[in-house]
């Protein structure tokens, strides 16, 4: 630190959500800061980045950047994408990590020593890897403390949930924070709650089309607060397609067929009989469709061809489940069985839908991803529309003068992947008092060391 400046790099940027966290944490302590290299390769996040943030030093692929072109610092950031080591390491416990980009973040914390870091991860890498089921962690995470401890910090972790700090978002991310002086006490966060309607916009156009038409034929506007909508889930949160007649209106028996096939196609039993591994939802022949339905068989034909003219059922062979070896390891896939005959099978996934799930304002929102986001719809007024960019920025704790210039997709990829920002002030905090301890500590005695020569 010189004149009072923090100095600190930002690696696997994405759209500088951890930046964000990390600089408001440290000015409210009276410390200045300043982001000497930032690394990022997704071209709509450079952009993004570009946009928001000035940089000294941008970067892009980091394993590309050699330890003397890194300038001196105090900080690492990175939320590190979340990629498995190795099948070999994950066949025989991890030793090593090279080649992996966490390897990135070790080398440059064992070059350029700094006071401390941040990084973050999905909540899936604590116990990633479980050697044993009885462990806490499995051996991913324990090799990244191992080699982090060994490069001489103190290291600490904790998941934390974005709706515990007045987020209507239910994130669930895993914070490592280290430093060269004490063990950071991550705890202390005293939970507040929002609900989505504290972020949401109000008084936007509303989506006029054949989906939502057909849709608000069957439902009123406060019946679909908080309802999915795919044909190969169910329960009482979820709505499926021939509910409103989506691929075509349907009678009172083709309904309550599809409710039957919908349950029996997950059922164990099908799997011997027809002689293949069990997979969650299998075809199911006339015959096997006929032995727990009342129908007579000719009806029962009837109703299954339209179900599957119109599109809600399809015809087709069972899949064997099927397992190679490779130089990686084994591989397991799915691939239809034409020895075996062919059935009829739901044939809607929730990303074939224009809108899969609907916001309750009175609610909190899912933990937003990067495949579903652009499938989330809100109620404004009698109608429904997506969720903008702004509203998924608030969803994070973004500041209303962060903008995200691209394409909508782009816009809601790089959301789905980013950080809650509030989380990384509250950690960033515990660091920032750490730290300012530190000089404290080293202030007095030097004073000390001054009077003693006098």
């Amino acid at each position: 630190m010189k004149n009072n400046t923090i100095k600190f790099i930002d690696l696997f940027a994405g759209l500088g959500g951890i930046r964000l966290g990390f600089e408001s944490a440290f000015k409210t302590l009276g410390f200045e800061t300043e982001c000497v290299m930032t690394s990022e390769i997704k071209p709509h996040a450079v952009k993004t980045l570009n946009h928001n943030f000035n940089h000294n030093f941008f970067v892009g692929d980091i394993f590309q950047i050699r330890n003397e072109f890194i300038p001196d610092f105090d900080f690492l950031l990175g939320g590190f994408p979340c990629q498995p080591f190795s099948s070999g390491g994950k066949r025989q416990g991890f030793v090593d990590t090279r080649g992996t980009l966490f390897f990135e973040i070790e080398r440059i914390l064992l070059e350029k020593q700094p006071y401390g870091f941040i990084l973050e991860n999905v909540e899936g890498l604590v116990k990633h890897d479980l050697q044993d089921k009885k462990d806490n962690i499995g051996r991913t995470l324990s090799t990244i403390l191992d080699k982090l401890d060994n490069l001489g910090y103190e290291v600490n972790w904790k998941v934390y949930d974005s709706l515990e700090f007045s987020l209507p978002q239910s994130r669930k991310r895993i914070f490592i924070v280290g430093s060269k002086k004490s063990m950071i006490n991550l705890d202390g966060n005293i939970a507040v709650y929002k609900s989505l309607d504290s972020i949401l916009e109000k008084g936007l156009s509303t989506i006029e089309s054949d989906f939502t038409k057909k849709l608000f034929t069957h439902f009123k506007i406060d019946n679909l607060y908080g309802k999915s909508i795919k044909d190969k889930r169910g329960g009482s949160n979820n709505i499926h397609s021939w509910q409103f007649g989506l691929k075509g209106e349907i009678t009172i028996d083709q309904a309550d067929l599809l409710n039957q096939l919908f349950k029996q196609r997950r059922k164990k039993q099908w799997a011997e009989e027809i002689g293949i591994d069990w997979m969650d939802g299998m075809p199911l022949t006339l015959n096997q469709i006929n032995s727990f339905t009342t129908y007579s068989e000719d009806k029962l034909r009837e109703m299954l061809e339209d179900l599957t003219h119109k599109g809600y059922l399809k015809l087709e062979h069972p899949k064997k489940l099927v397992k190679e070896n490779t130089e990686n390891g084994i591989k397991s896939y799915r691939e239809y069985d034409f020895t075996k005959p062919k059935g009829y099978n739901i044939v809607t996934g929730k990303l074939s839908f224009e809108i899969n799930k609907i916001l309750d304002p009175n609610d909190i929102a899912p933990t937003l991803v990067a495949t579903d986001i652009s499938r989330l719809a809100v109620p404004d007024g009698s109608g429904l529309r997506k969720l903008t960019i702004r509203e998924g920025l608030r969803l994070f704790g973004y500041p209303e003068w962060y903008e995200i210039p691209t394409k909508e997709n782009d816009a809601f990829d790089l959301l789905g992947n980013t950080v809650a920002v509030p989380v990384v002030e509250f950690v960033a905090s515990k660091l920032a008092h750490d730290y300012k301890s530190s000089i404290n500590f080293e202030i007095k005695k030097d004073a000390l060391l001054v009077e003693d020569t006098l």
